[in-house]
């Protein structure tokens, strides 16, 4: 994407490739980093899923507002006449969808499940629930890479005349 346009445009292209370095940085250090790390170190595999929910759950939330506000940027930069924010835009829809169904579908659903599971003295993956758990989480798992690579895609786009 060629940073073009008056010194205003030019300012606000600069922001929004960092704003979405930072992000799509955060994603991936999360969902390959941060979760397996928590996996290889606690024993427990009970509290390292609640543990990994949880850092799921904020960045979830964190890409559903950082999303918007982006959309809301890259529409600002189309009306201004960069129309090569047009596609960028139905890639960040496609993303927030994925943040979406990550904040308020997944997640509570298997921290409900979790939670009962909980209640009844046992791991979810030990309960009767322990089936639609393992879809959710391989559902959610499936969205997570989905995210990613939109994520990749998009900051590749972003920079593609950098030289």
């Amino acid at each position: 994407m060629q940073i073009v346009g008056s010194s205003n445009h030019v300012g606000a292209q600069r922001l929004f490739i960092l704003v979405v370095g930072l992000w799509v940085g955060s994603l991936l250090t999360t969902g390959y980093l941060v979760a397996p790390a928590i996996f290889n170190t606690l024993t427990d595999r009970q509290v390292a899923g609640m543990v990994a929910g949880s850092v799921f759950r904020v960045e979830a939330l964190l890409s559903t507002v950082v999303c918007i506000a982006l959309m809301v940027l890259a529409n600002l930069l189309v009306n201004r006449g960069l129309n090569q924010y047009r596609l960028i835009r139905w890639l960040l829809l496609a993303m927030l969808l994925c943040s979406l169904a990550a904040s308020f579908i997944f997640i509570p659903w298997m921290n409900t499940l979790r939670d009962e599971a909980l209640l009844q003295g046992m791991p979810v993956m030990l309960s009767p629930s322990a089936a639609i758990f393992a879809r959710l989480h391989g559902a959610s798992s499936i969205v997570f890479v989905i995210q990613s690579v939109l994520g990749i895609y998009l900051l590749w786009r972003l920079t593609k005349s950098i030289k």
